[in-house]
Parts: structure tokens; sequence; C-alpha cells
């Protein structure tokens, strides 16, 4: 048989037990391809078909035919002996159970929990179906009692008397007795049995013992088959029973027999339902077979014990005794029609006898029993009664939990119904246990294993089905009392808490139906009440005189009609399952029931431990501290707890608990699940919290996920992979937690405040949970701490716990995908501890007001941040993300640069000195970090943002130390040639990395560091170029990269647009650079063209004035001359200082160009042109208005002035080059 098992069902406290007959495993399994068979009966077209779900006779075997005159009277030898082929046939009389024990359909039903509910409609003894049939032909007395699970109603005889009878000592039934005499039948009296009745029944019972093949004293007369044949047959039933015929009279589909196929139910890990207390009172399968029988459109599940023979031209007979002298009347045709349609048996056996003595044997068809002489029936009028009787009960049976009782009183027309649960809890006299405990209590069961069925087997595909279910667990819970029940109503509740799907969010196609509609008690009894006034038949009203009774069939004539009990009510309404978006709600739905179930099972717990009394309404406080005081080691040691709960746990438990619960009980595997479905619900609550940036709140739900887990640790003796895969995910979601803390101090107050706050139901489970455990393993890692340092150090010792387990001997293969994220996250976490410590070291850095060297506390911190930055790249590498990798590289090339900075040589006077060797060694660290962050991206296609923060780190970090080489020259240690070509090196390596081409946000500032870039060349040129002496060659190849340089910087700061005052100090330099040249020159048309040169640049400076001028005019500043760079304005964006300075240079440096023009051009040999004299008048003009213009005005008009004077040049030089050039 094939064991079903589940993670999350592996501990539930009830599962059906198989049945306890040694012959069962070999017949087979639980309809797996099932012998059936299918009957039409003659032309009423009646279909019937049986399925046998068990059987424990073996194989029928050939009948003995009595020889003629045998005499009945006389026992056989082997007369109530057992006898597998008659079970107990011989000694109950043809499988009567008239004294089977009550409520044995709870038994049958128990063995075949995956058909109750949905797939059939009555369960119950073949003789109670063929009793209710035979209603309208009977005036005998009809009692049963009526029970619901689902859309299964559950039959059983009810023997009244009896239980009075045995009662009477107890005085249990006081109240039905005088409610039977007073309203049903005053005059009814139990009939003693005849001593004709007795002497049937014996000379029935020899009969068939006679009929055994092989036993007794009698000899079976051969047939008329041949002996090849018979040899032939005897094999076919040995080897391949059950086997095919053919009639002319009967349809058969495909197989006709008697199908040999055990009930072993597919749970066989779980303890039985059913122990032997209870078997001693009745709730016991003890039927011969087993038969699912589908009657037209009613399916049925009952019980036989009818023994069936070979023999014949089919495989099956039934086997009967008449007495010749007495004719078969109507109730004994219907009797044996039904019994073979059940047992699915084609023909009938009939042994006449008279007075004892056999007389003659005769074979009739099960499609003619029908049709007998004296007692014809109409099929068809019993399969109305059929329908009808199931629609009346259906339609008024309507309350789960409930014994109803079916009555007829012997000799009446009419059956009447009454709820016998309902009258007894209105009975204010009955002082003594409710009588109907016992079928509650069992009731309560096939609802548990009707769902522990649906959730074992269908789980996520049957969550249509989920509103049912919970309906029925509901129902459960609120028919039991929970001092008496425990174990149902914890094991209800983790069933309830179950139905909501925790890891997956509710399915947007599928989940519609399911979100229509449903409250909390989406069908409680009210609406069943209800239900039940708006669909009861018209026709079958309480009568006046007796208003206790549910319903009544006033005539039984009534249910020969047609369609005339056509039942309204829907006995399994779709009862809507409350599936709601809100992660929050689902979760406080599964609390609220594990809660419910741990009251239940600590209430059962007889054994209290020495804790003191704890107060539900007292909270237990969530402890926060400041752990700015506390070291790294005291914490080290505080979290040690954590590491070794992570752990697997190695032995099992063997003592009993805290609470004194035994390791093996139903409680003790029910709070198992308990403690874990509420650390789950925990977790994804926090979860949420996270999601929605309310970090106090995640970090309150984590801790009680995590003392939830601790609590499962306590009791539990083994961990088994998935619990312990959950709790790395809980660990890890804890570190996240703590590092969004870490990062969010601003907020704290909030936080601290959301993590206080606790809920009543909160405070109770932590209640149940301190009885097993005092809940303090993880308190260490879900402390609010204060220090943003203590968070990071309790959140990367959580991510460690989590890879430390996700590595361990019992997950290391099982957590792939789990370990990939543990290690990113580990990787994360370690980066961001190296920035925090690296920020911590830059601090220091601005805070020291004399920097004389560097402190150890700053060295400590560079060796906290690169240790955690190389962990980290560790971390990423292990699982190939090349990406953080280069992001961990790039922080770690960052913090040599702050290592560098530190190391800078400050002089006595607190002046900088010259760059450093130190310095020098830590840029280039940082340039080789940088360089491996870019080997490991390959290309800016992998990761096109990263890729650019680390070409624009490398970009600086070359143009920084080619900065400080320029302008603090090492000149004490390196000659000055050596200097200036590590400061071109470094220069056009940053210039290499600096993307004019693409488009981005960084592209002006790339722009921005090329010009300077140029402009720093072309000044280092052009001071070389000054200070050369002797070497020409080297001075022309100076000169010409100064110009190279300083007319690219031009056009870059030209294009920049926000740049001017660079552009007029670039601008200026150049005029400077064109008057050093002009000073070496003898001739007047050289030192002319210089001069003209140099005026052209100068005229480009009028760009760089009308950007100044705009600014100014847009802040409306006005600065006289002489004012400080405290004058600059809040807003803006020039350095005012700046512009003072640089304008002290342009007037100088302009009045000189002029003065020297007007000079040479004066004092000329050659006859000067009309456009020379134009030129010169030009020159003067403007001279005159710079020698005349006030010192004093305010800036924005001497901006003004000096573009009115570079446009009147502007022209001028532009037609002057013109001629020139032609």
């Amino acid at each position: 048989p094939a064991v079903i098992h589940s993670a999350q069902s592996s501990c539930l406290p009830f599962k059906p037990s198989c049945r306890s007959r040694a012959a069962l495993i070999s017949f087979g399994t639980l309809d797996k391809n099932p012998f059936a068979g299918s009957l039409l009966t003659s032309s009423t077209e009646i279909k019937s078909r049986a399925v046998v779900k068990y059987s424990a006779a073996p194989p029928p075997t050939s009948y003995a035919l009595l020889q003629e005159k045998t005499d009945l009277k006389l026992p056989p030898a082997n007369w109530l002996r057992e006898n597998p082929q008659l079970g107990s046939a011989g000694t109950t009389i043809l499988g009567s159970s008239s004294k089977s024990k009550p409520f044995s359909s709870f038994g049958m039903a128990y063995d075949f929990i995956d058909c109750i509910g949905d797939d059939v409609d009555v369960v119950s003894d073949s003789e109670n179906i063929k009793k209710l049939l035979k209603i309208p032909y009977s005036k005998s007395h009809v009692s049963m009692a009526v029970h619901r699970v689902g859309r299964t109603l559950l039959l059983d005889e009810l023997d009244i008397q009896e239980l009075f009878m045995r009662s009477s000592q107890t005085g249990d039934w006081t109240w039905l007795k005088e409610f039977y005499q007073r309203l049903i039948d005053q005059k009814w009296q139990r009939k003693k049995k005849s001593k004709e009745h007795w002497y049937q029944k014996a000379i029935l019972s020899k009969f068939l013992y006679y009929s055994i093949n092989g036993d007794g004293a009698a000899e079976p007369v051969p047939d008329n088959l041949n002996e090849g044949e018979e040899e032939n047959g005897a094999e076919e039933y040995s080897s391949s029973w059950p086997t095919t015929f053919t009639s002319t009279h009967v349809s058969v589909d495909s197989k006709f027999a008697l199908g040999q196929v055990t009930s072993v139910p597919k749970e066989q890990n779980l303890p039985t339902l059913f122990n032997e207390g209870e078997n001693s009172q009745g709730l016991r399968n003890d039927f011969v077979r087993n038969i699912m029988w589908t009657f037209e459109d009613i399916h049925m599940l009952v019980g036989s014990n009818m023994p069936i023979f070979g023999g014949g031209r089919y495989p099956a007979v039934s086997l009967r005794l008449r007495d010749n002298n007495k004719p078969i009347n109507i109730l004994t045709g219907i009797d044996y029609w039904l019994d073979n349609l059940m047992c699915n048996v084609p023909e009938l056996v009939m042994c006449f006898h008279v007075n004892g003595i056999v007389q003659k044997y005769e074979m009739i068809k099960t499609e003619d029993i029908p049709h007998l002489e004296n007692s014809t029936f109409s099929t068809r009028v019993v399969k109305d009664i059929a329908q009808n009787i199931l629609s009346f009960l259906k339609s008024n049976c309507t309350k789960e939990g409930h014994t109803y009782w079916l009555f007829k009183a012997s000799g009446s027309d009419i059956v009447k119904l009454y709820d016998l649960t309902t009258l007894c809890e209105e009975a204010e006299e009955e002082k003594c246990q409710n009588p109907f405990t016992l079928p509650r209590v069992k009731f309560c069961q096939f609802q548990l294993y009707l769902v522990a069925s649906n959730l074992m087997l269908k789980a996520r595909q049957n969550r249509k089905h989920y509103g049912t279910i919970r309906t029925l667990l509901l129902n459960c819970v609120k028919l039991l009392d929970q001092e008496r029940h425990p174990q149902i109503i914890a094991s209800a509740h983790y069933m309830l808490s179950e139905l909501f799907q925790l890891d997956e969010p509710p399915e947007e196609d599928g989940g519609e139906s399911l979100r229509a509609g449903g409250s909390e008690d989406s069908y409680s009894d009210e609406d069943r009440e209800d239900s039940d006034e708006s669909s009861s038949y018209s026709n079958c009203s309480s009568p006046q005189d007796d208003s206790k009774a549910v319903a009544v069939i006033r005539s039984v004539g009534e249910l020969s009609v047609p369609e005339k009990y056509k039942s309204t009510h829907q006995i399994r309404p779709s009862c809507a399952f409350p599936v709601s978006q809100d992660k929050e709600e689902r979760c406080r739905h599964v609390l609220s029931y594990v809660l419910k179930g741990l009251k239940a099972v600590d209430g059962s717990i007889k054994k209290e431990s020495d804790l003191p009394a704890a107060d539900p309404n007292t909270p237990i406080p969530l402890k926060y501290e400041d752990r700015n005081a506390i070291g790294a080691c005291t914490a080290e040691k505080g979290l040690s707890l954590l590491l070794e709960r992570a752990g697997p746990l190695q032995a099992d438990q063997k003592h009993p608990t805290r609470s004194g619960m035994i390791p093996g009980s139903w409680q003790h595997h029910m709070k198992l699940q308990l403690f874990l479905k509420a650390s789950k619900a925990y977790y994804v609550l926090s979860d949420a919290a996270t999601n929605l940036l309310k970090y106090g709140r995640a970090l309150r739900y984590i801790k009680l996920s995590l003392q939830c887990y601790d609590a499962y640790c306590s009791v539990s003796g083994t961990l088994h992979p998935q619990v312990l895969h959950f709790h790395s995910q809980c660990l890890s979601l804890c570190g996240d937690i703590q590092l969004m803390l870490a990062q969010n101090a601003s907020n704290r107050a909030a936080y601290l405040e959301e993590y206080s706050y606790q809920t009543k139901e909160d405070q109770e489970i932590l209640h149940s949970l301190h009885r097993e455990s005092s809940c303090q393993a993880f308190n260490m890692a879900t402390d609010l701490a204060m220090d943003p340092e203590y968070q990071l150090f309790v959140s990367s010792k959580c991510y460690e716990a989590a890879y430390e387990l996700l590595v361990s001997e019992a997950l290391k293969d099982h957590a792939s995908d789990q370990l990939a994220q543990v290690l990113k996250r580990l990787g994360n976490i370690r980066n961001e501890m190296g920035v925090y410590y690296m920020n911590q070291s830059a601090a220091m850095q601005t805070e020291e007001e004399v920097k004389k060297s560097v402190s150890v506390a700053e060295q400590e911190m560079w060796k906290k941040s690169f240790a955690f930055f190389e962990k980290g790249m560790k971390d990423f590498e292990a699982i190939g993300d090349s990406t953080n990798t280069a992001l961990l590289l790039c922080n770690t090339g960052r913090l040599m640069r702050i290592c560098a900075q530190a190391h800078c040589a400050m002089s006595a006077d607190q002046t900088r000195g010259e760059f450093s060797p130190e310095e020098a060694l830590y840029y280039n660290k940082a340039i080789d970090y940088y360089l491996r962050a870019m080997k490991s991206l390959a290309s800016r296609e992998n990761h096109a943002a990263v890729w650019d923060s680390v070409n624009w780190e490398l970009s600086t970090t070359y143009f920084t130390l080619a900065t400080l080489l320029q302008d603090y020259a090492p000149l004490s240690r390196k000659a000055q040639e050596q200097i200036e070509r590590e400061v071109t090196e470094a220069m056009l390596k940053s210039l290499k990395y600096c993307d004019l081409q693409t488009e981005s946000a960084r592209q002006p500032l790339y722009q921005y560091r090329a010009a300077t870039i140029h402009h720093r060349l072309a000044s280092m040129y052009h001071s070389c170029f000054r200070n050369q002496v002797g070497d020409e060659h080297l001075r022309k190849q100076h000169r010409s990269l100064a110009e190279l340089h300083y007319s690219k910087a031009v056009c870059l700061f030209l294009s920049l647009k926000d740049a001017p005052c660079e552009l007029l100090r670039t601008l200026l330099e150049r005029v400077a650079f064109a008057e050093f040249t002009m000073a070496g020159q003898n001739s007047s048309a050289a030192k002319l063209k210089s001069l003209t040169g140099a005026l052209e640049i100068m005229t480009e400076t009028r760009y760089a004035f009308q950007l100044i001028h705009k600014e100014l005019q847009e802040e409306q500043i006005e600065v006289g001359d002489g004012m400080c760079s405290s004058d600059v304005g809040p807003t803006s964006g020039l350095n005012l200082q700046e512009v003072m300075k640089l304008i002290g240079v342009f007037e100088p440096s302009f009045s000189f160009l002029l003065l020297q023009l007007i000079k040479l051009m004066t004092t000329m040999k050659r006859k000067p042109s009309n456009k020379d004299e134009e030129l010169l008048i030009t020159y003067k003009n403007v001279y005159s208005k710079l020698l005349r213009a006030e010192k004093n005005a305010p800036l924005l008009s001497r901006v003004g002035l000096y573009i009115e004077l570079l446009q009147q040049l502007t022209p001028q030089t532009e037609s002057d080059n013109t001629g020139t050039q032609s």
C-alpha cells in the first residue's frame, strides 16, 4: 500500500488504521483498477453497479448440490465451525446483522475515509438499506440513527428497546423513555421470537454448512459440464478469477464478478483511531465485505455478510433455502433482489424443502426475481423509493454532529424524523452524560481525517475545497468539549491554521472564487437553520400533534411517487474561504488558531512545572538596550548561543519537558507542529513589515518567530532539514532588519515605539512558549540596540549563523539557492561594515585640529575596514558575483585614498608639505584596486552604472595623484624632470579614463576634468619653456605642447558654459605665453605679429566676461574693487574673489598689449595703410577708455565695459586676420 508522507502533516494526532486481518495485504490496494460489475435489470433499465472495496472471504467455491431427501434437521459434522467461505453467516444466519453493534457505519466510514464527504451518499449495513426500501411494503417498525458528514449520511439501526433494557440501572435514558412513551408508540412492545423462528434459523444454518463443497456428509452432484470443462473452470477460478460471463437477457459492462480489492488506508504511519476500548462499543467494521454500490444515481457504501458461492454458468451465485409449502412474498423477493444487486451476483439458487427434507433446486436470474409468482414488484418503484428517502433525509438531516432518529411504528404509515441531540440538550432534568457523545466524537474524528486527507493528498491543487474543509473543522470545534477532547480540539485548530498558505500570495485567477464573499463564520449553524426552513417540504411540515419532529412523511405510500421528495436543500453549499490579500490578516488568523491549539494542549498536560503561574494579561516586555558601551568581546560571547541553537540537535528527548510533557505523546507532537506554525506566521509578518519599512515592528515579529523556534528546539529531540532551512531564513531576515535599523538611525524613536507594542494574542502565545523554554537564546540577535555599529555586528552574526547552518551536514545537499542568497547578504553586510569603519576613519581626520601623525585609532579603523572588504570580496567571488566584487574593490580603493590623505606631510606652520612616499604608496594601491575592479567587470555591457562609477574613481585617483605631484612636488627626493614625467603620465592616464563620448550625468564633469588636465599640462609646459635654458629642441617641444594643450583646454572650457573663471585664466595664461615668446624677438614685424596674435587671444575673453556678466545680472550683485570673498552671495555660482584676481591680471595685460601695439605701429618706418591707420585709431580709442575707466566702479559695470571694449576689437582683428591671410 502507498504511504503518504508530508512534512506539514507528519505529526497529525490521528490517521486511519488498516483493517486488522492477516489476509489484507495479499489482496491488493484500495481502488487500484478494481473489478466491478454492472447490471441493467431487464426491460426496466434499472442501473446498478457494485465495486468490492474490501473482502475477507476467499474466492467463492462451488456449492454442494444436496441429494434429494437429505434431512436438514440433522447437523453436519462441520456445523458451527469457523469457515472462511461463510464468514460470520453460519452463526448469524445468512448475514443478518440485526445484532451488530451500534454505529457500525462509523467503522466502515473510517476504513474508507477518502470516500466520505463527497463521493458517497449513504454508508450503512445492507440490511438497513433493504429495510428502508421495503418501508411502503412492510408493516414492521423502523428505527434508525442518522448522522451527516459532509454530503454523506451514516445509517445505523437504533434498537430503542434494547438500549432501554441495557441502561435501566444507570437511568441515562429517562428523558428518551418518557419522550418515546408519550409521543411515539405507547403500546408497542418487543415481540418474543417463537420456537418456529429459531427452528427455521437452525435449518438454514445447517443447510449452509452442508452446502460447503468437500465438507460434511453430503456429496455434491456433478454439473452438466464435462471433466475437462470442470478442470478448466477450477483453474480459472483459482488463477484468474473473476471471469467474464455472457447472457442474452442481462446487459454486462465488460466484466462481471466480485472484485477482491482490500481497503488499506494510505496514511499507514498514523496512530489508530479506534482502540480496543472503543471497539467494545461497536464502532468497528465487522462485515465480510464492503461494497461501493451505485443504484441509479445514488452512491452507497454498504456492508454485507451474505455468503457467495461459485457454480453454474457464472462465477458467483447466492444460495437460499425456502419452505416448499410457503410461497415467496414481495418482501422476500425484494430482499433477494437487493442482496444480489448489492453484491453483484447474477444468479440465485433456491433450495426447496418440506419439514427439513430437501426436495429440489431451482436457479433464478437476478433480473427475473421481480417477476416471480406471488412476489412481483416494480423495480422502478423501488428506485423511486430510494431516491425519495435519500432526498427526505438529506433535506432534513442538516446539522453535522447531531444524531437524528428515523422512526416508523409497527403498523403505522407515518415516518418521523427527530433530532435526538437537540432533544437531549433541551431536557433540563437530564443530569447524566449525553448518550450521543461517542457518535459525536467519532463524527468529529471523521471530519478531521476528511480534512487531513484533503490536505495531504490534494494540497494546493484543491484550494477550492478549503471553504468546505474550514466549515467542517469549525463545526468540529463547536461540537466538542475542550476538557474532554483536547487532542481533537488541538488537531482541528492546527489544521485550520494549515489552511492559510503563508508562503505564497493568493492566486489571481483561481483565487477570485475564494475571495468572493465568505466571512469568519461563512456557514454557521444559524445559516443552515435558515436554509433548512426555506427548503423544507410543503407536504412534510410537522403535524400539530408532534412539534418535536424535524420532519414527517405522512404516508409511506408517498415514497412510491416519482420525485415526490425532490430535495432543494444543498447538503454541502459552497463555503467561501476567507482569503485576504493582506498577509498580516492571514497570519493573524493562523496565530489565533495556533493559540487555541496551544491552550488545548496545555490544558491536557497533567503535570505542571515549577514555573510560577503566569498572568496572560501581563505583557512580557521586549527589552531594548543601548549597546554603545558593550565591546565586541562581550557581544561575541552573548551571540555564541545563537550559533549553538542554529545547529541540528543530535539526541532524541528521553525525559519529560519543562511543562511535564512526555516525548512521543500526542501533546509533544502537537506542540512541535504548533510552535513551528507560529514561528512561520511571525516570520511572514516580519517579512511583510520589512517590505513596509516598519523595521521596529519587523524586529518584534522576528523576535517572536525565533522565540517560537527556541521553544521548538527545547521540545524537539531532532531538527529535520526543512526546519533547519526555515531557521536559516529567519536568521537571514533578522540580519536584514538589523541592517536596515543601522542605516535608518534617524527614525529610531518610531522604531522603538513599534518594537515595544504587543497584542494580547502575542502575550498569550509567549506565555505558552515559556512553559517549555526560557526563550532567551536569540535575545542578543533580536534586541533593539541604539548603536549602529552593534546593529551591523549583530546583522553580520545572523548571516554567519545562517551560513554555518546551510553548510552543515544536515543541509549541505538541500540549500544551494538559499546558500547563494546568504553569501550575497554576507558580502553586503561586510561591505556595509567596511564602509562604516572607513567613514569613521575619515571623520577622525576632519576632527583633528592639528595633524601631526596617523593615530592608532585611525589605523585600527583601517584594519577593520580592510578586513571586512576582503571577506566581502571572498563571499561575492564564491557565488561568481563580479559586479558586487567590483564594488567592494572600488570601496577598498577609496579606503586606500583615505589612508593616503591621512599621510600628507604638514609643516610646522600647518602648511602642506611635499608629496610624501606614503601618499604615493596608498594612491598606487588605490589605482591597483580600481584596475582590479575594471578587470572584474570586463566590459561596460555587464553593468554600465558600476563600470562608470569605477571608471570615474580611477580617473579621479590618477588626477589627484598628478595634481599633488605637480602642486607639492617632492623636489627634495626627485629631480624636476622625473616629477614632470610622472605628472604627465598620471595626467594622461586620468585623461584616458575621461569618457567624453558617452552621454551621462557625469559627462560635464569629465569635460571639466579633461579641460583642467589640458590646462595643467599647458601650464607645466609653459613653465618648462620659460625655465629651460640651452636645449632649443626641447624648448620648441615644450612650446608646441603648451600651445596644443592651451588650445584644447580653451575648446573644452568653451563647451562647458559654466566655467568662465577657468576659461578666463587659461586665456590669460595663453596671452602671457605669447608675451613671453615676443620678448625674445628682435624685428618689429615679428613683434607686431606676436602682439597681434596675443590681442586676438585677449579678445576671446569676451565670451568669459559675458558669462560672468550674465551671472552677476541674475544675482544683482554689485561688488566694488577690493571686496573680499566674504561678500559672495549665498546663491552665487561665481567665486568673486577669483574674478577680482583675474580682472587684476586682465587689465594690466590688456593695457600693455594695446600700448605696445600703439607704440610699435606709430614708430614703424614703412608708410601705414588705411587699414593700419583705422586699426591704430581703434587701439588708441580702446586704450583711452581703458585708462579713463573708474577703478572703483561696480564689478558689473566694469565687466560690461570690458565686453564693450573687446567687442570693438573683435571685428577689427577678424578683418585684419582676413586681410593678412589673403
